[in-house]
């Protein structure tokens, strides 16, 4: 059965749908480029109500360390999801002593890792040309191209997942972990209940 991650949340109703459903864990973005992005006040009030039945996760990209410390003096995360090149994501790992989910943009079977000194991976297409977030866009990779990899950590499949194709993304893959954000919107930014759940199902089904 898979693991699911719902990111970019930004309601109580879409965050709750996400813990009833059975998400294993919540994603907020700390991004302010991102449609999705969520202050500290604001992720912590949505957190706080469903403490313990789900993790949380928190996205930065290219952060400070004071960044997330300020972050960190308001929001209770259990994993940093990093977009930084490997040495500021170690020194971040370092610094705040939590998990960090590197994120890693792929084309090829050559640019999945062979090693890593992070806690896991999240693998995902490479930006489109011309855009102005590292990850986040919707877009696919070829899955196949992970099937039988030798990963170095635990893994994330994300980008271009949503309900109808989860199952499939899954079966090609062979991810045991899928992370979905703007495949379960009704429009950009805005999460639908409906498809956080239908995706979660359809994934712990696959």
């Amino acid at each position: 059965m898979a693991k699911v991650k719902i990111c970019g949340l930004r309601t109580p109703d879409a965050v709750e749908a996400a813990v009833e459903a059975g998400a294993d864990w919540l994603g907020f973005v700390f991004f302010t480029r991102s449609p999705r992005a969520v202050g500290a006040t604001q992720a912590a009030g949505l957190i706080r109500p469903v403490a313990g039945r789900a993790g949380s996760v928190g996205l930065f990209v290219d952060p400070t360390e004071d960044e997330v410390a300020a972050v960190l003096r308001e929001v209770k995360l259990d994993i940093l999801q990093l977009y930084a090149d490997r040495d500021r994501a170690m020194a971040l790992r370092r610094r705040f002593g939590l998990p960090v989910w590197h994120a890693v943009g792929v084309a090829a079977r050559s640019d999945l890792p062979e090693t890593t000194p992070f806690d896991a991976l999240l693998i995902e297409a490479r930006p489109p040309e011309g855009s102005d977030r590292p990850g986040g866009n919707g877009t696919c990779f070829d899955w196949s191209i992970a099937r039988g990899w030798q990963a170095p950590a635990p893994w994330l499949l994300a980008g271009g997942l949503d309900p109808q194709n989860v199952a499939a993304a899954i079966a090609a893959s062979g991810a045991e972990v899928v992370d979905v954000s703007s495949g379960v919107e009704g429009t950009i930014g805005v999460k639908d209940p409906d498809r956080i759940r239908r995706f979660v199902q359809a994934a712990k089904r696959a």
